[in-house]
């Protein structure tokens, strides 16, 4: 279809504010800088990554001063530095878990996947088990999101370098795609490109522009939200094979104030289930399954940067019914969103003096 008008937020789902006083948020910890994401510890711990190449630990709501040590070589500048951290399956028996991050140099920089042994407050057995080729010349659209499949292969979002999106579309390299892997390194045989000349066989899917958002919901399903420019942010459900369209397709507005493409559809393109336009900058991404907030049971919450917020959006039968506003009082960039162990939500807000939040309900006192 070839566009004849500007797109505007997508208004066919109702967008409302929370009403106050359905929850209360308290600070856990402070003085992180610009912290990225957030993984519970079996004891109660919590890891927070620093985008400026720090792993810290939270016990009993107070950050340790001491980092974690040992941490691999993490390329610091622009928006790359320490990105994600995830916990393997059988973490409680193994202690293993699984870092991405910025590696490489101005002129060649890439995003990496390690995995790890937590040994106290150090890194041991550190594997490099995946590095972005080509190496690009921008510090930014690292991607950098991990989640485990239930088969427990791995997925990772790769931006595409901002500089170099039409190589979204090209299956020779990993710029701006979803990547599929063991978590040993190696190339599971039922990739959807395994054995195709010309092609990487990690590959999942591709034509992403900046995904920071990757979900394994409860239900099997990968979903995946990734940065427009000045709009066309996206919510996708995620088919492996599958060509997500960036940039030949887009419903959003370059920097610039062109079009990035005459055209919002194409033939073998996939469209998203939602997109918004102006952008609100999506980042975290989670799935509520708590009883804290019986309400947002299998609701979906997306960290906002640009609109400082995060959005929740109602589910129901696997589709978007509604999205509602929540934490714009905060007036902050709000980097992750997670659910704890313990049923409350959790957030991260991106500054060179960030925080981590906790969301319980309003009439409860603290915890």
């Amino acid at each position: 279809m070839k566009r004849t008008f500007l797109s505007i937020a997508l208004v066919l789902f109702l967008v409302t504010s929370v009403r106050a006083g359905e929850y209360a948020i308290e600070t856990v910890a402070g003085g992180l800088d610009h912290p990225w994401a957030m993984t519970f510890l079996p004891d109660g711990d919590m890891l927070v990554t620093e985008r400026s190449g720090r792993l810290r630990r939270i016990s009993n709501d107070q950050l340790q001063q001491e980092a974690i040590g040992n941490l691999p070589d993490i390329y610091v500048a622009g928006q790359g530095g320490l990105l994600d951290i995830i916990l393997d399956p059988d973490f409680k028996t193994n202690q293993k878990l699984y870092l991405s991050y910025a590696t490489g140099s101005r002129s060649a920089n890439s995003t990496r996947v390690a995995s790890a042994r937590l040994a106290g407050d150090s890194l041991e057995d550190l594997l490099v088990i995946f590095t972005a080729t080509p190496g690009k010349s921008t510090p930014h659209h690292f991607g950098g999101r991990l989640a485990m499949m239930p088969d427990r292969t791995l997925l990772i979002s790769v931006g595409e370098g901002f500089d170099f999106r039409e190589q979204a579309q090209f299956l020779d390299n990993h710029l701006g795609k979803l990547i599929r892997i063991n978590t040993d390194g190696s190339i599971p045989p039922d990739n959807p490109f395994v054995g195709r000349a010309g092609v990487l066989p990690e590959i999942w899917t591709y034509g992403h522009r900046n995904p920071q958002g990757l979900l394994v919901s409860a239900d099997g399903d990968v979903w995946l939200h990734e940065h427009g420019p000045r709009g066309g942010d996206e919510l996708n459900v995620i088919r492996p094979g599958e060509n997500y369209g960036w940039p030949a397709i887009s419903y959003g507005m370059d920097y610039s104030g062109a079009y990035v493409s005459p055209y919002t559809k194409a033939a073998g393109m996939q469209q998203p289930v939602i997109y918004w336009t102006p952008s609100i900058a999506p980042s975290g991404f989670c799935e509520y399954s708590g009883h804290v907030f019986p309400e947002w049971q299998g609701d979906f919450f997306v960290a906002a940067l640009a609109e400082k917020s995060v959005r929740r959006l109602v589910m129901e039968n696997g589709s978007v019914k509604s999205q509602q506003i929540l934490f714009t009082e905060l007036d902050q960039r709000i980097r992750e969103v997670q659910q704890g162990p313990d049923g409350y939500l959790y957030l991260l807000t991106d500054s060179d003096d960030g925080s981590v939040l906790r969301v319980r309900p309003g009439n409860q006192t603290s915890k």
